[in-house]
């Protein structure tokens, strides 16, 4: 299947990173390509080039004043990529719904087997706390434990 023009398809004009970033400039109001150029750091022939390819499809808005052209964002345009984008909005916010659950299930396992919680203190104990507060936990001696590691046994 043949891939559309960017000039016709709000998808493919959106897919330039420069004409995503001209789009959220233009989001807060509009502006010349004067002002644009400014904002972004990019030649003049640059931003007009990709602001010519956001007017065919019509996601920018321009309207002379004086000897000025303003161009602002068309929102409606945006609406095919919105619903399409809002599929999957959907379902990733039931993805981290579901995950932010087994997060809880797993905090709360993990609290009920630490189990001890030190009565002079409100925060159960942590892998890391010797109980002071104030460093990495000594395993009920003096020195950390030590992991045996095959690649250097005997050393």
């Amino acid at each position: 299947m043949a891939r559309a023009a960017t000039t016709t398809d709000a998808f493919n004009a959106v897919a330039e990173p420069r004409r995503r970033q001209i789009l959220t400039v233009i989001s807060a109001g509009e502006l010349s390509v004067t002002e644009l150029v400014g904002r972004l750091g990019v030649t003049q022939p640059l931003v007009s080039k990709h602001l010519r390819v956001l007017r065919e499809t019509g996601l920018v808005v321009a309207r002379d004043d004086g000897r000025q052209r303003l161009y602002r964002l068309n929102g409606p345009a945006l609406r095919p990529i919105y619903e399409w984008v809002q599929d999957f909005e959907e379902l990733w916010s039931g993805r981290f719904a579901r995950l932010d659950v087994v997060l809880a299930e797993l905090r709360a396992a993990e609290l009920g087997a630490a189990g001890a919680t030190d009565p002079q203190r409100s925060t159960p104990r942590t892998e890391d706390d010797n109980g002071t507060g104030d460093g990495p936990e000594l395993g009920g001696g003096d020195a950390p434990e030590r992991r045996a590691d095959p690649h250097h046994e005997g050393v």
